[in-house]
């Protein structure tokens, strides 16, 4: 894979992280039961960040050890293959504590303006 699909790949972690991110703003835990919606959207976009660093090569990742793959892979298989057992607890934590330092990390990684 060349360094232009890496790019790629994490132009798509981040703008993913972004969006759920920016879903979760002012939400609380409770939406993430009560609101349909809401649940779907992020489960999804977090399914699509795990997908995206499923498609960076392992010795890619290696370059990048900031960053939570086997975390964020793991979250997507679970997602995917465990939807009927999906811990909205985990999902919650997700969004409110470890989405944002994953932001920013991948902002460092890509070129200013990138993303």
């Amino acid at each position: 894979m060349s360094h232009r699909d890496v790019t790629i790949r994490l132009r798509h972690m981040l703008g993913h992280a972004r969006e759920a991110h920016a879903l979760a703003g002012g939400r609380t835990r409770d939406d993430l039961s009560s609101d349909r919606q809401f649940n779907l959207a992020i489960a999804r976009l977090l399914e699509l960040i795990g997908e995206a660093a499923n498609r960076v090569p392992p010795e890619e990742r290696l370059r990048y050890p900031e960053i939570p793959w086997a975390q964020m892979i793991g979250l997507r298989n679970r997602l995917i293959h465990g939807y009927d057992q999906i811990d909205l607890d985990i999902l919650w934590t997700i969004l409110a504590k470890d989405l944002a330092p994953l932001i920013s990390a991948l902002e460092r990684l890509l070129p200013p303006g990138d993303g």
